[in-house]
């Protein structure tokens, strides 16, 4: 029972950031900052976990503190807003600087280098620092461990098929973690990746250009990664995607046809339609979505739930549905050793859920 009252607890915690990043800014955003500046120390530092597990703690607490909504609520917890806001900035001026410094000495040795993922939630950034090459494995790992002094984590099953390697480098916390030809939980995306580079785009952060996936590209590895291998959504996620959306920098036509051809344009409709559904429920409009992509949705935000601090797409029957459709479509096209990759997927679910009942862990599997 009291599990159940913590879990309720925690809902609720989703619900008012969502609020507090999807709702108004005057008004009952005001109302809603001075009441989270009232809880208790404890369950404001929950609420700042929470956030951070989402990857929008800086966006959540730059609102919090700009409502000036402590004039009237527990000072103790401005404090900690503050200290949080610090020191997560302060984190990513540090993982932005290595970053750059990876990116810029690969790409003077000759090595062509993309960021994914990681800088999709700024002003946010990610609990690891993704990126995606062309090169050859073993000149990547020469590279990081001869330039960059970097020391070669053990490797999972997931990982040795993914095609990716994470590397820790002396000062900096975060792990590098560098895709190399692949793309996907099995490394079958080959076509994804295949243009991935020529497609990317230059984007200026903290005064570094990085080179960063296209937007089309950035939706379909985003889609990759929430429908057909983790299942969650953080609520960075949704933001993300809704401002691209809004800015109407979204060619959707574009993105069906290179997603039809990589064989996840339902993911990729459905992970469009969770994040309109769900900007709409607290903003009352969501991004309006053509109606080809609404229709090449299998399911929506109707299907979404809250669960362990994340929005969770339901395995059964939807991402299993979207797992079959990808296989076909690649057996379809002849790519047998990528339909190879991918139809060990369940076996390696299986060994990590099966690792992960015995041991508590599926550390090595997946």
């Amino acid at each position: 029972m009291k599990n159940q009252s913590k879990q309720l607890s925690m809902r609720e915690s989703m619900d008012s950031l969502s609020q507090l990043l999807l709702g108004p800014r005057q008004g009952p955003g005001i109302e809603l900052s001075r009441r989270l500046f009232g809880l208790s120390n404890q369950e404001f530092s929950d609420f700042l976990d929470l956030a951070q597990l989402n990857h929008v703690i800086v966006r959540g607490l730059n609102i919090l503190l700009d409502a000036k909504g402590g004039e009237r609520g527990n000072d103790a917890c401005v404090k900690l807003a503050q200290e949080a806001l610090d020191a997560e900035q302060s984190r990513i001026r540090t993982a932005t600087h290595f970053l750059h410094e990876v990116c810029q000495t690969l790409e003077d040795r000759g090595h062509r280098a993309v960021v994914i993922k990681s800088l999709d939630h700024w002003p946010d950034l990610g609990s690891d620092l993704d990126l995606y090459t062309d090169s050859r494995p073993r000149d990547i790992c020469k590279f990081m461990t001869e330039y960059l002094h970097a020391t070669i984590s053990a490797r999972s099953w997931g990982d040795r098929l993914a095609c990716k390697w994470n590397f820790q480098i002396p000062g900096l916390p975060e792990a590098i973690e560098i895709h190399i030809g692949r793309l996907g939980q099995t490394g079958e995306q080959a076509a994804i990746a295949s243009t991935l580079i020529e497609r990317s785009r230059l984007k200026e952060i903290q005064g570094h250009t990085f080179r960063v996936a296209s937007i089309a590209d950035r939706l379909m590895i985003s889609t990759l990664q929430r429908m057909y291998r983790h299942f969650f959504f953080r609520l960075s996620d949704v933001i993300d995607s809704a401002e691209l959306m809004d800015a109407d920098l979204v060619d959707y036509n574009e993105l069906r046809a290179q997603a039809t051809q990589a064989g996840i344009w339902e993911g990729v409709a459905a992970y469009l339609k969770i994040v309109s559904d769900y900007v709409k429920n607290y903003r009352g409009t969501g991004p309006e979505l053509p109606q080809f992509v609404k229709d090449g949705a299998r399911f929506g935000g109707e299907k979404v739930y809250y669960g362990k601090s994340f929005l969770r797409v339901p395995i059964m029957p939807q991402s299993v549905g979207l797992y079959r459709t990808q296989l076909a479509g690649i057996l379809k096209k002849g790519e047998l050793q990528n339909g190879a990759r991918l139809g060990l997927l369940p076996m390696l679910a299986t060994a990590a859920a099966l690792g992960q009942k015995l041991t508590g862990s599926d550390k090595g599997i997946w």
